[in-house]
């Protein structure tokens, strides 16, 4: 992955963490729930398929501007908070080199393979 990619989702995870300042969020909120995304990596208990479907679909663009559109809409204050600390997750995700999966395999991402380097099999 290249620096410039790394550099546009560090900015983007900084002003998501300004908006979530500005939004009057709960640090212990943010803290408590930064992780949680990577519970859809759950799915690949099932197979790979599935499993990078479940992910993609919590790790895409489409779903932080989803909820912050529903939040909009509903003038949640909450909702629009938990749409930012979704984004931070991606934008931090993205500034460490783990991009969207390939049905392939967890390791295999739009970005890059991620994870140790396989030796051939002999």
């Amino acid at each position: 992955m290249t620096l410039l990619l790394r550099l546009e989702h560090a900015a983007m995870a900084l002003a998501a963490l300004v908006a979530f300042q500005l939004s009057g969020g709960n640090w212990w909120l943010f803290a408590a729930l930064i992780l949680t995304p990577d519970l859809s990596m759950i799915g690949y208990l099932v197979n790979p398929k599935v499993g990078a479907r479940a992910y993609n679909t919590v790790h895409g663009w489409f779903a932080p501007v989803v909820l912050w559109l529903i939040a909009l809409a509903a003038g949640s204050p909450l909702l629009t908070q938990l749409a930012i600390i979704l984004a931070a997750h991606i934008a931090i995700d993205r500034t460490l080199g783990y991009g969207l999966k390939h049905e392939s395999g967890f390791q295999d991402t739009h970005l890059a393979r991620i994870g140790r380097a396989t030796e051939p099999r002999s």
